[in-house]
Formats: structure tokens, C-alpha cells, sequence
């Protein structure tokens, strides 16, 4: 495979990574109780899934700045816009919500975006 491809499949994951993490807040946002005070916050601490959405973003994080390494940040960049893409997926396949016509729309646009930017990185 050529470096090119290698990259932008690295660049998925990262994005792939960070998606997996806000499906895990939001799940974590469901299983918590209402918040009325401060004092509810601590049942965020005792979250197992809230602390395995803060390791896979420390760890998107970290992969972030070592393909950072190796790709320029204008082409490194627009493939974060891809968890615009899979969030929306995740939460109507995980959570049932409604992907409403302009979403959709959305989504094709930012993928278009992607398409064109690792086309012109050749």
C-alpha cells in the first residue's frame, strides 16, 4: 500500500477513535442520573464507560500529534470532520435518533470534502 493510503486509513481510525468516544459520552449521559446539583457530578467519577471515552480521546489525541509527524496539518485536518460523519451514523444505529434530511445532506458534503482533499494531496 502506498504511504498515501496508509495515512489516510490512520486518519480514518483517528476520527473513528474520537466518534467511538463522543458515542460513549452520550452513552455515559444516559446512564447518569439527572444533574440538579454539583454534587451529582460525582456519580461521573465512578462511570467506567465516561473514563473509557477519556482513554480513547487521549489516545486519538496521541496518534494525532505522531501523523502529525508525517502529514502536512491541511491535509491532516479536514479527516477530523469525518466523526461529523460517523457520529450521526452512531447515534441513529446505537440510540435511535432521527438522521433529518440536512444531516444527511451534511454529511455527503463533508465526505465530498475528504474526497477531494486526499485527491489533491496526490
Amino acid at each position: 500500500m502506498s504511504r498515501e493510503i496508509v495515512d489516510s486509513l490512520s486518519l480514518a481510525g483517528i476520527a473513528l477513535i474520537l466518534s467511538a468516544g463522543q458515542l460513549l459520552f452520550k452513552l455515559t449521559a444516559i446512564r447518569l442520573p439527572t444533574v440538579a446539583h454539583f454534587t451529582d457530578l460525582r456519580h461521573l467519577v465512578y462511570d467506567p464507560l465516561l473514563w473509557l471515552a477519556l482513554v480513547l480521546y487521549a489516545a486519538a489525541t496521541v496518534l494525532w500529534i505522531c501523523m502529525l509527524q508525517r502529514v502536512e496539518l491541511m491535509h491532516a485536518y479536514p479527516f477530523a470532520a469525518l466523526a461529523f460523519v460517523l457520529v450521526p451514523v452512531g447515534a441513529s444505529a446505537f440510540f435511535g435518533e432521527r438522521l433529518s434530511l440536512g444531516v444527511m445532506v451534511g454529511t455527503v458534503f463533508i465526505v465530498i470534502g475528504i474526497c477531494v482533499t486526499v485527491v489533491s494531496a496526490r
